[in-house]
């Protein structure tokens, strides 16, 4: 990742999450960390193909974020760039899982789902939507609203 693609990626989820926990907005999932001692958040970053990021959209809207839940994954928030070479290709979200191991065996049983299968499968038909996937797991620090 360039040094500019990472400035702009870290300055719009920290002014978009910041917003976020001023307003309150995440503050009904916030859990403290000895009701979740070993809760993760995964920060993911998907690059989409040429004029894909629409189809992007609609899946995660109309199935992905439902099978998420489904699944053991909570989701907390989803954003695209304003700026930058990575608007108009990139979606960021960020979900959380109760722990490490819960992430491997959320995403094992995810990519089995048969309605999962369907849906990837289905909103491929015009090609691949994503050319890129990046995931970073992040803890909570003592000082964090979430934490």
């Amino acid at each position: 990742m360039s040094i500019q693609k990472g400035i702009i990626l870290s300055g719009v989820f920290l002014a978009v999450f910041g917003v976020g926990l001023a307003t309150g907005l995440f503050m009904p999932q916030a859990q403290s960390a000895t009701e979740h001692p070993d809760r993760v958040f995964e920060l993911r970053t998907y690059t989409t193909n040429e004029g894909k990021l629409d189809g992007l959209h609609a899946r995660f809207r109309d199935e992905t974020i439902r099978l998420f839940e489904n699944h053991g994954m909570t989701n907390i928030a989803y954003w695209t760039p304003l700026e930058g070479d990575t608007k108009g290709n990139t979606l960021i979200y960020l979900i959380s899982h109760e722990s490490r191991d819960a992430a491997k065996a959320n995403w094992a049983a995810f990519g089995r789902d048969p309605e999962w299968r369907k849906v990837f499968k289905a909103s491929r038909a015009n090609g691949g939507l994503v050319k890129k996937v990046d995931s970073v797991f992040l803890e909570s620090v003592d000082y964090s609203p979430l934490h």
